[in-house]
């Protein structure tokens, strides 16, 4: 069994990439433990924090947690051609204190999304190159950018177009293969 965070780097309610991130997590196979962890209320990263041994009590609470973590999911939209800056203030946060990062090894996979036919594409690539310092090792076939996202979902929610979903679960599998490399 492993265990998969997901991190939307959206904070809105209803947001496409949350929406979509939920119908991701039904793809991994049933002995995998997938949870959503939430981004939005940690502070923004701040050296003197880990300096002054006084950190937000949100960083540990979030360190700790993705410490337990295995892989990670990121499902995100794109902002000004570049990731959410929730999603890189959790990026950072789990780097730091230097040379005690909690992302070192953990397998990740990026899907993107957005509501124009770019799909994501900045956001997808900025964040690859931030996993790519923090050791991460990511899916690199296939990459997943879904363009015009609010056409992929019905009024639940759920993705309305097979080809995307079998698209998907290919994804999820890949990634599973690639957790199972960095597990054994």
């Amino acid at each position: 069994m492993a265990k998969i965070a997901v991190l939307v780097g959206s904070l809105r309610r209803e947001s496409f990439s949350r929406k979509i991130a939920n119908n991701i997590v039904p793809l991994f196979p049933k002995e995998y433990e997938v949870e959503f962890v939430e981004i939005g209320s940690l502070p923004l990263y701040n050296q003197d924090y880990d300096e002054n041994n006084n950190a937000p009590a949100e960083y540990a609470v979030f360190r700790n947690k993705m410490r337990d973590m295995d892989a990670v999911l990121f499902v995100t939209a794109e902002h000004n051609r570049s990731l959410p800056a929730v999603l890189k203030n959790a990026l950072d946060v789990g780097s730091r204190p230097y040379g005690e990062s909690i992302w070192d090894g953990k397998p990740a996979v990026v899907v993107s999304q957005s509501i124009g036919a770019i799909s994501g594409f900045g956001a997808n690539h900025h964040l690859r190159q931030v996993l790519t310092f923090l050791n991460m090792p990511v899916v690199q076939q296939p990459e997943a950018y879904l363009a015009h996202s609010p056409g992929l979902l019905d009024e639940s929610g759920k993705i309305n177009d097979p080809e995307t979903v079998q698209f998907l679960q290919t994804v999820v599998d890949t990634f599973v293969e690639l957790i199972k490399r960095y597990k054994a």
